[in-house]
């Protein structure tokens, strides 16, 4: 790169939460970015390239240079990812579902961003995490995402009850996230485990016309029958 090229961005592109049109929770900014931009970074390539095509269906889907980020990526290759910006060319990073970088591997990405000085420019967007705790009525001043809780039912069960006391004793909502095959699973381990007073909320499908999001105590939980199975879900505490 010689001293005259200007250094390109990389842009965080928020995606829908689920199957709906993207302009109807997506603003104009979105398509704007798309637009203007060939070079991404992407958990998956078939589901970006719809995303994109969905966007933007005049977009040339030839001309687009993906990189994934997974699972399975060398983390020794990361960085070249970024090489594009040090050519002049914007970068767009694009979450499978919602924002990059908040539970997502693109905040790998970010990172190695700050430590090239190339600008990072997020875009506004759904999160499930945070659009669930505005719907909770759960305290929004002092939360923690904790993202997923152990495997092993005893660490489980352990973590639920210490990350009960934690909620108690700061007065913190506690947020957690679960694959959604096993979200009827940990449903059941909150109910087992939580005092019958601690307040629960379930958000369920956000954004979606079969959206549900209901605050209420363990005890009351009880009491109600909610198919949570394959559903995207935010499970949030407060005792």
């Amino acid at each position: 790169m010689d001293n005259t090229t200007k250094i390109g961005k990389v842009y965080l592109i928020p995606t829908t939460l689920g199957d709906n049109e993207p302009l109807e929770v997506l603003p104009i900014s979105i398509k704007r970015a798309i637009e203007n931009i060939d070079y991404y970074i992407v958990e998956n390539e078939k589901t970006a390239r719809r995303f994109i095509k969905k966007i933007s269906s005049g977009k040339s889907q030839p001309s687009l240079h993906i990189e994934l980020i997974n699972k399975f990526t060398d983390p020794l290759s990361i960085p070249s990812f970024l090489n594009p910006c040090l050519e002049g060319y914007n970068i767009g990073i694009i979450s499978e579902a919602g924002c990059p970088g908040i539970a997502d591997p693109g905040a790998e990405v970010v990172k190695i961003a700050h430590q090239k000085k190339i600008q990072v420019v997020p875009l506004v967007g759904p999160s499930s995490i945070f659009l669930a705790l505005m719907a909770s009525g759960l305290n929004g001043q002092s939360f923690a995402f904790n993202g997923y809780l152990p495997i092993d039912d005893g660490e489980r069960k352990s973590t639920i009850k210490k990350m009960e006391r934690i909620s108690k004793e700061l007065n913190q909502s506690q947020i957690f996230i679960e694959t959604p095959y096993r979200n009827d699973k940990l449903l059941a381990e909150f109910l087992k485990t939580l005092s019958s007073q601690t307040l629960l909320c379930i958000a369920t499908d956000i954004t979606l016309p079969t959206e549900q999001i209901a605050t209420n105590t363990v005890a009351e939980w009880k009491k109600i029958n909610i198919d949570l199975n394959k559903r995207p879900t935010i499970f949030i505490f407060h005792s």
